[in-house]
């Protein structure tokens, strides 16, 4: 089992829209991608612009391979790539307890 941890930066006061927008590409999109078991989505208190997203994955692969490599990555991006002020930083973990 995988973490992917994306820490998002959208534009200010978009928090609505793209609470929205995140939502529905999770589940419309990549809640149907091969190896997802899971996500959260967190937003900052003390910097509403910023969210965690965690996703966890059956694979590393299932992620970097299978979903970024689909078309599905693509519509994932339509939907919510409008609101990021900067591309999301991304890496994956290892659970070790």
């Amino acid at each position: 089992m995988i973490l992917e941890l994306a820490d998002i930066r959208i534009h200010p006061g978009q928090q609505a829209a793209f609470g929205e927008a995140i939502e529905r590409a999770l589940r419309t999109v990549i809640a149907k991608a091969e190896g997802f078991l899971g996500h959260q989505i967190h937003q900052g208190i003390e910097n509403p612009e910023r969210y965690l997203l965690q996703i966890t994955w059956a694979t590393l692969e299932n992620h970097t391979i299978d979903f970024r490599g689909s078309a599905a990555f693509a519509q994932w991006r339509e939907i919510v790539g409008p609101f990021f002020a900067a591309p999301p930083t991304v890496e994956h973990f290892n659970l070790l307890a």
